[in-house]
């Protein structure tokens, strides 16, 4: 059965009924190219869904950001002040007056907790399981895949010459900081495709034509068969769909334009601002490019786009204007804002969830080096877009931010938010293991109510 205009038809075997075509021609009397034209137009067909997952390295200091506590001990609450919203009733750090201003657009969550242990990695925030980027140990067979994987497996590419899965994270000193979201047991297909600034020329053929290039192409599908049809792991497999992945960005213009930020309008470059291009120390780069980027890419057609922002590490001179949160938080706010009404005035918020968060949370204490050290038992995070219900906090912490004191926000309810955004139920849907077994996209977890 399907559906125009409100009545349901039965269909022949092959999907369609002899009344349906006649429905359809008589639609207006619209050629094709006209209902093509139509449909763009009204943009029907265009739009897919995505997420861009913003990866804060280090860890953010949840009560400098979104969790203050004015009255707290000076040696717990700092030396920043909050400063009220456009929502009233709600305050953030006076660091982030960019976001204030656009309360109404996002929601922060201050009662995250999931993550295993104090030690660095991003593989909890682009998985919601458990785990390492280090080893597989307890995971899957092959690894928990993350997000972005996930998404690049059950639902492809939406936009030829665009890969659904795009990491903009470059090499850190730390290797978690420079991750950009396992593939694990999906392969190596569906892990993220890495454009960087180094690579942008090579995202064009240049001198070689289309035939030429098709030619090579059909000679190294020869040679590589028989081993195609001799591998049992599936990782040859995967690679056969990272090569159709990068020849399909070989053979369009769509990447290399989306990468290219001197084709977008300079007062919305000026906006998002540039933070710096290098990496923080072993961390990531504070890069509002990214930002922009980021949009760019899922406007042309990537599925999940993730970026590492920052080394918010702070074990010592937590507040200093440079190394400290002093010098990240400005540049954040001017970048995830920008990122947050960008999408708003291209209309692409109801399409586009972000999700911007840290690994774990900062000792409610500031210790004697003048920082706060690690601390899983509570985080924040910023949410926005995916048309879901903003202009509000979910959660909340004790009086020295120390332990959740109101609805703890595991981060796997924050990925099941995120995948029914993406249309994908989490907890009916299932991707295959290497050995073939099922598994669910989350383990167990529901979207978050207060959002949906």
């Amino acid at each position: 059965m399907f559906q125009i205009g409100g009545q349901r038809h039965a269909a022949q075997c092959d999907g369609w009924s002899r009344r349906d075509f006649l429905s359809v021609g008589a639609l207006g009397s619209l050629t094709l190219p006209q209902l093509l034209a139509a449909e763009q137009a009204s943009g029907l067909g265009g739009n897919h869904k995505a997420v861009i997952m913003i990866y804060m390295a280090g860890a953010p200091p949840h009560q400098d950001l979104i969790d203050l506590k004015p009255n707290a001990p000076k040696e717990y609450r700092g030396v920043l002040n909050p400063i009220s919203t456009n929502v009233p009733g709600i305050q953030i750090s006076e660091l982030l007056p960019n976001m204030a201003r656009i309360m109404d657009k996002w929601t922060g969550i201050r009662s995250i907790v999931g993550a295993p242990n104090g030690s660095h990695d991003s593989f909890m925030c682009y998985s919601g399981r458990k785990g390492s980027t280090f080893n597989t140990n307890g995971q899957a067979p092959g690894g928990w895949p993350s997000i972005g994987a996930t998404i690049s497996k059950l639902q492809g590419t939406a936009k030829a010459g665009i890969p659904p899965f795009i990491g903009l994270a470059p090499k850190a000193g730390h290797p978690p900081y420079g991750a950009s979201g396992k593939p694990g047991f999906l392969g190596a297909g569906h892990g993220p495709f890495k454009p960087t600034h180094h690579s942008k020329d090579d995202l064009t053929l240049n001198d070689v034509s289309q035939n030429r290039f098709g030619t090579r192409r059909s000679l190294l599908a020869g040679f590589d068969q028989f081993r195609r049809d001799v591998d049992y792991s599936g990782q040859l497999a995967g690679m056969d769909a990272f090569t159709q992945q990068a020849l399909g960005v070989l053979t369009s213009s769509k990447m290399a334009n989306a990468m290219d930020l001197e084709k977008e309008n300079p007062t919305v470059r000026e906006r998002y601002g540039k933070g710096d291009s290098k990496n923080f120390g072993d961390g990531a780069p504070r890069n509002n490019t990214h930002f922009l980027l980021a949009r760019r890419l899922v406007e042309a057609g990537a599925r999940c786009v993730t970026l590492n922002f920052g080394r918010w590490d702070f074990h010592s001179k937590i507040y200093d204007e440079k190394s400290g949160v002093n010098g990240h938080a400005p540049i954040f706010d001017q970048g995830l804002s920008a990122l947050i009404e960008d999408l708003h005035d291209r209309g692409l918020s109801d399409d586009v969830a972000v999700i911007a968060w840290g690994e774990f949370g900062r000792t409610p204490k500031i210790n004697g080096n003048a920082g706060r050290d690690h601390w899983p038992n509570v985080s924040c995070a910023f949410m926005a877009g995916g048309r879901m219900n903003h202009g509000q906090m979910i959660g909340a912490s004790d009086k020295h931010a120390a332990e959740p004191a109101d609805r703890p926000v595991h981060m796997g309810e924050v990925h099941a938010t995120l995948y029914q955004h993406m249309g994908l139920d989490p907890n009916t849907t299932t991707i295959s293991d290497l050995t073939g077994r099922p598994q669910y996209l989350v383990d167990g977890w529901k979207p978050l109510p207060e959002l949906i």
